[in-house]
């Protein structure tokens, strides 16, 4: 659901793999000539890449390919380089093919040419290339990676399942596989097989937040909620600012009347989004119950002028001020507004009918 940021681009497969290789390589003494130029010049490349030098990268591969034309890691990471670091996708193209074309069972070439056609829309050029790849690596968990979350993002969910599968068959603890497939199974209907996948997800990583937060929704749609509770009280441990788990776990609350609980749970809410309308009109109603009336009518004014239009918001201050306040005008106001915006409430109906005699 969210990622996280990084000061800079993480590795990818063709440059950290140069970065290895020049790792391993022993030092020369400053007087000798070095046997390979073209090495040297990938390996600055891949230097530069990570500086995000990258008009300097493609200069260095340049000169890697010129030196030695049979050259297919520099070509390859030269596609890379044209594609992630310039935007040019026909150059990186070019690039990748030569790369090919020198190498016919390069799986890593085909697979970032398969990753440039997903973000060109040529979908099935992309599944070629990806199902090359994983022909040549059946390993190759990014290449089934991309390939499955395009069958998911296409919505073809029948085949997004069988490559997620095969994902697992290579790494059972691939977490992306094991959330994507608790998502698809849910939007199906699939109840038992999503919450399968959403337990094995938690059990190899417990503090994936959203794959608990998934398994809640799941919990508390079959009324399991002291299950529901559980999922949600783990998200909001994994990720403190997880919005909606906080908001679901204030019902819940409320439904188990623990108020105390679930106004703290509402209050996290608006801390964490201050202009969440709904959240100021559920705690006004915490509150009301627990007899703060001034606390709530200061939260149901606050939802009222967040969402002028929220029919609810204008019915339950209206509903408000006739009971705990006593207040015949104000409710009058709020509840014609209520009916104004499509509120159908026949009590509400007859008392603005009296109130306009």
């Amino acid at each position: 659901m969210r990622s996280r940021a990084h000061s800079r681009p993480p590795l990818v497969p063709g440059i950290l793999a140069a970065m290895v290789w020049l790792a391993s390589t022993p030092a020369m003494p400053a007087s000798a000539v070095p046997a390979d130029k073209a090495h040297e010049h990938y390996l600055q490349a891949a230097r530069f890449v990570q500086e995000e030098k990258h008009d300097e990268a493609i200069a260095e591969l340049k000169k890697a390919v010129q030196l030695r034309p049979k050259f297919p890691e520099a070509y390859q990471l030269l596609g890379q380089v044209y594609f992630e670091g310039k935007r040019r996708p026909s150059d990186a193209i070019t690039a990748l093919k030569q790369a090919i074309q020198l190498k016919p069972d390069y799986s890593e070439a085909y697979y970032h040419l398969g990753i440039i056609y997903q973000a060109q829309g040529k979908f099935a050029d992309a599944e070629q290339v990806l199902r090359r790849a994983i022909e040549i690596s059946p390993k190759y968990q990014e290449a089934y990676w991309a390939l499955a979350r395009q069958f998911q993002r296409n919505r073809v969910n029948e085949r997004a399942i069988q490559v997620y599968e095969q994902l697992l068959t290579v790494n059972p603890n691939h977490t992306g596989s094991l959330y994507s497939l608790g998502v698809i199974y849910d939007a199906q209907g699939d109840t038992a097989k999503a919450r399968e996948a959403l337990e094995r997800l938690t059990k190899v990583d417990p503090s994936h937040p959203d794959g608990w937060y998934l398994l809640g929704r799941i919990e508390e749609k079959e009324s399991h909620l002291p299950k529901a509770l559980e999922a949600y009280r783990m998200a909001v441990a994994a990720k403190p600012d997880l919005v909606d788990a906080h908001y679901n776990l204030a019902f819940l609350y409320r439904s188990d009347d623990n108020l105390q609980q679930a106004a703290r749970e509402f209050q996290e809410v608006i801390r964490l989004r201050p202009e969440y309308a709904e959240a100021h009109l559920n705690l006004g109603g915490i509150y009301t119950s627990m007899g703060k009336l001034d606390l709530a009518e200061e939260e149901y004014e606050t939802a009222v002028a967040l969402k002028p239009n929220m029919a609810e918001a204008h019915y339950s201050l209206g509903l408000f001020y006739e009971l705990h306040r006593n207040d015949r005008i104000k409710a009058l106001v709020h509840y014609r507004k209520y009916l104004e915006l499509g509120g159908k409430d026949e009590r509400v109906q007859r008392i603005v009918l009296q109130g306009s005699r």
